[in-house]
């Protein structure tokens, strides 16, 4: 029988936001894979299974999640990741491994899969999408994100704040994700850009620690790193104008 490794989007992290299909995803598989930077950690997205899941069935992986200047230590933590799911996966044949938001949106999931297709020929890799960080930001703050013909953009501002002022200077809305340690230079571009009164920002959406707030009074101070922030197409007020 093949093995079967399935990426199951657990949302920003507000456990009732795990659709019925990842619950039963989880549920289904003989082990839940979970990432984290370092062993003792309990992440997110450990924090949301252990909602449905029992914990003699989760398994901490290690990955190098917050490296990015040091390309040979974060490829060899993807390795190693790796041969640790693929040994989970040729011991148990069903795995599971929960991402927060959405499996094929920036998510780790996509490195993690590609590693263990090479080392366990035949595995059937399948995702079970999840409720993205800008849909959750948009339900409580009431920021639309499209409208009619409106486009939307979304950018990792770890890519660089030229990128995020390419986006602000369309005429969509644009939607920055990891932007908290840049948070001076986003607040710079939506100023630049005439953008900062409707944009909103927020970060640990769901959690006791949830913060939402205008992008108006971001201040220049780091924010955490997993924040988002929704910056809103031009609207004229009219209904529907843009059909």
């Amino acid at each position: 029988m093949s093995s079967r490794l399935v990426g199951v989007g657990v949302g920003p992290g507000d456990p009732e936001l795990v659709t019925v299909k990842g619950v039963n995803a989880l549920r289904a598989a003989d082990v839940v894979v979970v990432p984290v930077m370092d062993s003792g950690e309990r992440g997110r997205a450990e924090a949301t299974v252990l909602h449905y899941v029992s914990a003699d069935r989760v398994v901490r992986v290690v990955f190098a999640l917050n490296e990015r200047t040091d390309r040979a230590r974060r490829e060899a933590a993807w390795d190693a990741a790796g041969e640790r799911v693929a040994e989970l996966l040729r011991t148990h044949g069903s795995v599971a491994f929960a991402t927060i938001g959405d499996p094929n949106v920036y998510s780790t999931f996509t490195y993690l899969a590609q590693t263990v297709a090479a080392l366990v020929p035949g595995t059937v890799v399948e995702t079970v999408p999840g409720i993205t960080a800008m849909q959750d930001l948009a339900a409580r703050s009431g920021a639309v994100l499209t409208e009619g013909t409106e486009p939307l953009v979304l950018v990792p501002v770890t890519a660089g704040a030229a990128v995020l002022k390419d986006a602000l200077d369309g005429p969509g809305t644009v939607v920055a994700y990891k932007f908290g340690r840049h948070a001076a230079e986003v607040a710079e571009a939506l100023r630049a850009s005439g953008r900062l009164q409707d944009a909103v920002w927020g970060s640990a959406l769901g959690l006791e620690d949830e913060d939402i707030r205008s992008a108006a009074e971001l201040d220049g101070a780091p924010l955490p790193y997993l924040s988002t922030l929704i910056a809103p197409a031009r609207r004229d007020g009219g209904r529907g104008g843009k059909l």
